[in-house]
């Protein structure tokens, strides 16, 4: 168990690729069909709603910059995630996505910090200090410690160098901890 005092106040931000779905390495989630739930996710989030005043998704997502997809098919791809999460019972208070190239100096790219402020902005009751990050690369995690939030890694195949505050295998094992 972890001793983070989580209760109905905290905040839950997640990544997607990587922590929500199967990243697809070297390439892109350009249709639903090629959205697939990580293992036990989709089950999770019933019960990790549940423990969260907000949960996030905060997603870099330069195929729309490479205009691979449009910004309204990638929000047609939210949509259709967070409807298959509500009919499991779960939620999702709202999607964040930074479009921007990864070599420009991006305001809303992790791990700049944009999507939290903007989150902080239309629910200004978040507090950071009650809320954690969860991703599974090195932008997810320096993110989350920038704005002063606990860290937890789901460790995949990618190399990590920043050190997280607890490290799992899946949003099925975190929501067993919290």
């Amino acid at each position: 168990m972890l001793d983070w005092s989580i209760d109905e106040n905290w905040t839950l931000f997640l990544d997607r690729d990587g922590v929500i779905n199967e990243r697809i390495m070297s390439g892109y989630v350009l249709d639903y069909n090629d959205f697939h739930f990580k293992k036990g996710a989709l089950e999770t989030f019933a019960s990790l709603s549940s423990k969260f005043k907000y949960v996030f998704v905060v997603t870099n997502q330069q195929c729309v910059a490479l205009e691979k997809i449009t910004e309204e098919g990638l929000a047609q791809i939210h949509h259709q995630m967070q409807l298959d999460i509500e009919k499991v019972g779960g939620k999702i208070t709202k999607v964040f996505a930074a479009t921007e190239f990864k070599n420009q100096e991006p305001f809303m790219r992790k791990p700049s910090i944009g999507m939290g402020k903007m989150a902080k902005t239309l629910y200004p009751d978040i507090d950071f200090s009650k809320a954690i990050m969860v991703g599974d690369t090195n932008t997810d995690l320096i993110f989350g410690k920038k704005l002063g939030m606990k860290t937890v890694l789901i460790v995949t195949e990618e190399k990590v160098s920043v050190k997280a505050d607890c490290e799992v295998a899946s949003l099925a094992d975190l929501n067993e901890l919290i």
